[in-house]
């Protein structure tokens, strides 16, 4: 079996052991405030993650930008040399256009590398949802499974992949044209919490709201409740933009009400979390349906 191996961007939000134990390419992706660009690794060696929520907390507005083809060319070129073929699991075309990108990238290395295989799917998720796919396929891929078998699981399983968010600072989604100013306005007064969920396109859409930021929290539990499916043995994601304490709390009540393997908690990263605002939660398991 020729080997392969597993890309895929900073916007999975693995902590950096955990990429280190899963062996996988991590593409970093561009951040910024104003006059500054950083690179966002996962152990964000170039910016604090701290005092990136810190600067938006205090009003700072930070913008992102996609991996471009001819990054994926830099980074997808020197695996290839090496005799061994990619499995690039991407983030949502429904958020970015870096799926497309990687496409083009890999249709003009095909041309050059007729014997090997590039394989690119778009996980249609963002966040700790696009890393748990990345580390579900990372874990079958060290049980000896091949690039096909692999990509094929991503493919069979990547609506199941349930994402469910909430926002803490209505601003963030006022800039980005997901609610008006004076929803944002009325909303920030009344203390009301979006709840969000990533469909099955890959938008991310508000479904409704609740009043306070404990009930929020427990709203995402209740859709856990509703739509995971066969807990025993899953390992569930929740990432978080710089509020940890409450993300124990939603990760201890999962435990208690779930048979689960394990819970993985980790900093919602500055590219997504340019988009959220510090506060955000999001949490990531199968279900039977996004």
């Amino acid at each position: 079996m020729k080997d392969y191996i597993i890309v895929t961007e900073s916007t999975t939000d693995l902590p950096q052991d955990l990429v280190n134990e899963l062996e996988i390419t991590i593409i970093p992706m561009t951040f910024g405030f104003e006059n500054e660009s950083y690179l966002n690794y996962p152990d964000n060696r170039e910016l604090d993650i701290h005092k990136f929520y810190g600067r938006v907390k205090k009003g700072e507005r930070s913008t992102t930008a996609l991996v471009n083809s001819k990054t994926f060319e830099e980074f997808f070129e020197p695996i290839l040399k090496s005799g061994k073929d990619i499995l690039y699991i991407g983030f949502s075309s429904g958020l970015s256009g870096t799926y497309s990108a990687s496409l083009i990238a890999a249709e003009e290395l095909k041309q050059k590398y007729h014997d090997s295989k590039i394989i690119c799917i778009d996980t249609l998720a963002a966040s700790m949802g696009e890393g748990l796919l990345v580390y579900y396929a990372a874990k079958l891929k060290q049980q000896g499974q091949n690039i096909d078998e692999v990509s094929q699981w991503v493919l069979d399983n990547r609506l199941k992949l349930c994402q469910w968010f909430t926002v803490d600072d209505l601003n963030h989604l006022k800039r980005g044209g997901r609610i008006s100013a004076m929803t944002a306005t009325v909303g920030s007064a009344l203390n009301v919490k979006p709840i969000l969920y990533v469909d099955n396109e890959g938008h991310l859409n508000s479904v409704h709201n609740v009043r306070g930021r404990k009930k929020s929290i427990n709203s995402l539990l209740e859709h856990m409740e509703k739509l995971c499916v066969n807990p025993e043995g899953q390992t569930i994601f929740i990432s978080h933009a710089d509020c940890l304490e409450e993300t124990e709390y939603l990760a201890a009540q999962i435990k208690e009400k779930f048979p689960v393997n394990e819970v993985i908690l980790n900093f919602i990263g500055p590219v997504i979390g340019s988009h959220t605002g510090q506060g955000a939660i999001a949490l990531f398991f199968l279900g039977k349906e996004r």
